[in-house]
Order: structure tokens, then C-alpha cells, then sequence
């Protein structure tokens, strides 16, 4: 298996969120490559490769110009603003406010482009966000010209980020900027599994009126867990996309067992979807020891879940999403991997 890696994601590097009432050292930190490509290379997956030059242009087709624009400017127009701290939002367009209207003045228009808090843009954040969707670009690329396999390690992730809206650490959709590329490359049906333990809703909003692109996450229930708002069982698709939207929402405590009867799930929707690809968003936050997250899997059932990817026999890409950073996230990143691989041979 390929792997398309860049060091750009070390541009990156925050030096707070607000977690528990406090500003802590970010969980989405540069540890979490060096942890994965640690047991990459332990492992024998040695064919890396940088990523091509990214096409912007070609990021239009999912997210709004302006809103790529405000990510590669904002740095600037913050300093330029007198601010010597990082980017971070304060305030949101809520209910009863204008959402129709983009403020002049940065701290405006960080909250109209935001969607929570947590997440700050500082110097380096358009290197490494442009890095990440360029990995995802070049990756479609190798499986549209025939590769059966690869794997685009990311930093920062993707998920979370919409047509116009950046949180939940992620900036540009990897996956969303993938399955388009696939669909202007010719091919008519793609799958996107989100076995994240957070809900995409990025990538959900992205496709939710669409029928070419199914959308399927298995994730914690919103319920009690981020991103809230977004993610339910109810939510089908609209218009064209109605019956192509599917959500798996599971309780705290969730075990391999009753989380793999939902990959089951979302398996068979793909097969009876007829996908001609599959785009898995890889987070392996659902480890039972990650530090923002609920469920209980352990590190070997992640190759259980490679194993059963592997049965739906399409071409796959998989995109790094989350997992934090704790050591296992190399190991579990990797095991779905070799799961996934060996169930290929």
C-alpha cells in the first residue's frame, strides 16, 4: 500500500484550545504523524510518497470561494488587526443574528466561518490545511488511474469542515476534495464511511442533497458528544440525496461487538449503493483509551475492521481523520491497515 505523507503538517502547530473550562495544549497535535508513521515504518510500510502541488481551484467544487480565501488570508488581516495571540473564534452568527452578512473586521468573520471554538488558525495552519488537501488530491489520483489501495495520512483532518465552515481541528474536507476529484475523473459512484468517532458533518452537509455520493458514519451520539448538532438517525438526505445519507449514532461505552454490527451496516448500503470506490474517513478515536472519546475498542479489533472493509473488494482510499494523540493511534492507524490488506491477499 501507497502511502502519501507530507511534512507540511508541522506548520501546524497550535498552542492552545479550550477544553474543560480551560486553554490546554491542543489533542490535534504534530505527535499524532509521528506516532503513526513510527509503526508505519516498524511495520514495512515503507512506499511513501510527498503529494503532488494542490489545484485550489479544485477545492471550489466543495467548498465556497470566499470561505478559502478567509483560510488563507486570516492570518494576516489577524495580525495586521493588531492581535498577537492565536486566531480563535468569540463570537457566532446565532440564532436571531444575520448570517447573511460577513463582517469586515476579523474577529467578525472568524465566528461567521467557524463553527466552535476550540480550533485556532495560526501562521502556519493554510501551509499545513493546503498540504492535507493536496495529499487527498494526489491520492484519488493514484486510485483513479488504477491503485487498489492507498492511504492519505493527513494533518490536520478534515471531517468536520463544510462548504463554509471550519472546526473540530479541520479546515479543508480531505475526503469530500477526494470523492469530487473521483467524480470529475469519471467515475459515477462513490462511497464516503466515516468511522471517526465524531460525526462528519462536513462531509455530510457537502452531499446531503446528492445521489452520486453515499455518506455513511458510524460515531458517538450527538447527543452527548461533539459535534452535537448534526449527525442523527433521522437525517436521510434531502432532495436529490434523500436515501443516501446514512447515520449509525451508538451510546457511551459502545463495544467492538455491538460498533461492528453497525459497520456491517453501512457495509452492505455500500454494496447495494453499487459504489465504484470507497473513501474511508479513518479516525481510530473510538480506541478505548483516547482522551475525547467514549467507546471501547480495543487496538486489535481496528484489524477486524480493516478485514471488513476489505470485503466490499472495491478500490479504497483511505484519509486520516482523528485519533489523538496517545501511542496506540500508531498502532491502531496501522492495524486497520494490515487488516484491511491481508483480507486483500
Amino acid at each position: 500500500m501507497e502511502i502519501i505523507l507530507s511534512k507540511d503538517h508541522l506548520a501546524h502547530f497550535p498552542a492552545g484550545e479550550i477544553y474543560d473550562g480551560k486553554l490546554v495544549r491542543p489533542f490535534e497535535c504534530p505527535e499524532r504523524w509521528d506516532y503513526i508513521v513510527n509503526t508505519l515504518n516498524d511495520e514495512g510500510f515503507l512506499n511513501q510518497s510527498k503529494p503532488s502541488d494542490l489545484d485550489v481551484k479544485k477545492l471550489f467544487a466543495v467548498h465556497e470561494k470566499k470561505y478559502v480565501d478567509f483560510l488563507k488570508t486570516c492570518w494576516d488581516q489577524w495580525i495586521s488587526s493588531g492581535y498577537t495571540g492565536e486566531a480563535i473564534p468569540t463570537i457566532f452568527p446565532v440564532r436571531g443574528f444575520h448570517q447573511d452578512r460577513i463582517p469586515d473586521d476579523i474577529d467578525g468573520k472568524l465566528g461567521y466561518y467557524a463553527l466552535a471554538a476550540e480550533t485556532s488558525i495560526t501562521a502556519g495552519t493554510w501551509q499545513a490545511a493546503q498540504a492535507a488537501a493536496a495529499i487527498a488530491q494526489t491520492s484519488q489520483q493514484r486510485i483513479s488511474n488504477g491503485a487498489s489501495e492507498i492511504f492519505a495520512l493527513c494533518r490536520p483532518p478534515g471531517h468536520h469542515a463544510s462548504y463554509d465552515q471550519f472546526g473540530g481541528y479541520c479546515f479543508i474536507n480531505n475526503a469530500a476534495v477526494a470523492a469530487q476529484h473521483m467524480r470529475d475523473r469519471g467515475l459515477e459512484r462513490i462511497a464516503v464511511l466515516d468511522v471517526d468517532f465524531h460525526h462528519g458533518n462536513g462531509t455530510q452537509a457537502i452531499f446531503y442533497n446528492r445521489s452520486d455520493v453515499l455518506f455513511l458514519s458510524l460515531h458517538g451520539d450527538p447527543m452527548a458528544a461533539f459535534p452535537h448538532f448534526l449527525g442523527h438517525k433521522d437525517e436521510i438526505g434531502i432532495g436529490d440525496g434523500e436515501g443516501f445519507n446514512f447515520n449509525f449514532p451508538m451510546p457511551a461505552g459502545t463495544s467492538f461487538s455491538e460498533w461492528s454490527n453497525a459497520l456491517d451496516s453501512a457495509v452492505h448500503q455500500i454494496s447495494k449503493f453499487g459504489a465504484e470506490a470507497v473513501i474511508v474517513s479513518l479516525g481510530v478515536d473510538t480506541f478505548e483509551r483516547d482522551p475525547i472519546s467514549f467507546f471501547k475498542l480495543k487496538s486489535d479489533d481496528f484489524i477486524k475492521m480493516g478485514e471488513c472493509i476489505a470485503s466490499l473488494d472495491l478500490p479504497t482510499l483511505f484519509v486520516m481523520e482523528g485519533g489523538y494523540a496517545v501511542e496506540e493511534i500508531g498502532i491502531n492507524t496501522v492495524n486497520v491497515l494490515t487488516g484491511f490488506e491481508d483480507a486483500k491477499v
